[in-house]
């Protein structure tokens, strides 16, 4: 019972930030590297890899820039809130838990990240009953999607079978035939 009353006592003195239960790192003078918010994020809570509006926004194929780190795991849904910010987790079924690659932050610190067609694809599967793909432009206006010229569409629809989802298929033959059409103008 010790190293409880210990790392309250260093934490208490600002020696330690807790990052979540039984997680900690040293406080910003004593530690020679600071790790990134998606390193941190694969080491709070696994197994897990980024992905959804963080990794949409790391590819940049939405404009708009993400404070929360969004990642995917297999355990139950959860969020973490600690000094260097929030880190949001969504449940997705075992067979789902693919599509990731390593990447390395700037000091050379690795972690799990989301394909930008496995990011798009979790990011439509998680929020299919509030997207209305039924309007206009909807990829353009409501998602707001843009740098598509990269996205393997072919990869795209094969992810998309994994999901065992109708609706899922249906929006991502509208979504290539979007990409197809704004590569072309």
């Amino acid at each position: 019972m010790v190293l409880p009353v210990q790392l309250t006592h260093w934490q208490k003195q600002g020696l330690i930030i807790r990052l979540r239960k039984n997680l900690y790192i040293l406080n910003e003078n004593d530690r020679t590297v600071t790790p990134s918010r998606a390193f941190i994020g694969n080491q709070l809570y696994g197994p897990s890899y980024i992905s959804l509006e963080y990794a949409l926004s790391f590819y940049g194929l939405i404009p708009e820039r993400v404070a929360d780190v969004t990642s995917i795991t297999t355990k139950k849904t959860q969020t973490f809130s600690n000094a260097f910010g929030t880190f949001r987790y969504q449940h997705m079924k075992q067979p789902c838990f693919s599509g990731f690659v390593v990447q390395r932050d700037e000091n050379n610190f690795p972690y799990l990240i989301a394909t930008r067609e496995k990011a798009i694809l979790d990011f439509l599967y998680l929020n299919l009953k509030s997207l209305d793909t039924d309007k206009k432009d909807f990829f353009k206006h409501s998602m707001r999607l843009q740098n598509l010229e990269g996205l393997h569409l072919r990869k795209l629809t094969q992810m998309a079978v994994t999901f065992k989802n109708k609706k899922l298929k249906k929006i991502i033959k509208n979504l290539c035939a979007f990409a197809v059409k704004e590569s072309a103008s």
